[in-house]
């Protein structure tokens, strides 16, 4: 488990799902809606729920852009982390909100797969947290046109690689939604 101590609590971030990020996305549609799922399980089970929000010179704060995708609603309470770098702990308080949850383990959805995602869930393990990265909840958009390989084949891959991924008092591991527990 977790090599922070006292943190038995998860947290499950969903991060980057706004109108800008996730427009040309792969599956949208069916990305957001297991998110929108995960979302309802967490509260339902009182398991806190971390929004992130990038903005950068392309993703100006404040715009229609930078917001959040309609079908995701943040309650009142649930913290927001903004960032600025693909990591969600770089220059954030990520780290200290998920401290005062008691959290080590986190659940991580969101956007984009080549990205925030994949600096996240590397940021979150040489941290200390055990790292779940839902399969089927994450997405990026086709940047093929600059070099990189297909979207299917990135989601494809960094699912691949992190199910193998480990270290020493830390786990992490990549399952479909219909198996996440928290």
């Amino acid at each position: 488990m977790t090599v922070l101590p006292d943190r038995p609590r998860t947290a499950l971030l969903v991060i980057d799902v706004q109108n800008g990020v996730v427009e040309q996305a792969v599956r949208r549609d069916e990305v957001v809606a297991r998110i929108a799922a995960l979302v309802e399980r967490a509260r339902a089970e009182e398991v806190p729920v971390v929004w992130v929000q990038h903005a950068d010179d392309g993703l100006k704060e404040g715009t229609e852009s930078w917001c959040y995708v309609p079908e995701l609603v943040r309650r009142a309470g649930e913290p927001v982390v903004h960032k600025k770098y693909g990591d969600s702990f770089e220059a954030t308080d990520l780290e200290a909100v998920l401290a005062e949850r008691g959290v080590g383990r986190l659940v991580v959805t969101g956007a984009q797969t080549d990205v925030c995602i994949r600096s996240t869930i590397h940021g979150g393990f040489a941290r200390g947290y055990d790292v779940t990265l839902v399969g089927d909840a994450h997405t990026t958009e086709d940047l093929t046109a600059y070099g990189a390989p297909a979207p299917e084949l990135v989601i494809a891959h960094t699912n691949l690689y992190w199910n193998t991924h480990g270290g020493p008092g830390r786990t992490a591991e990549v399952v479909d939604t219909a198996d996440v527990t928290f």
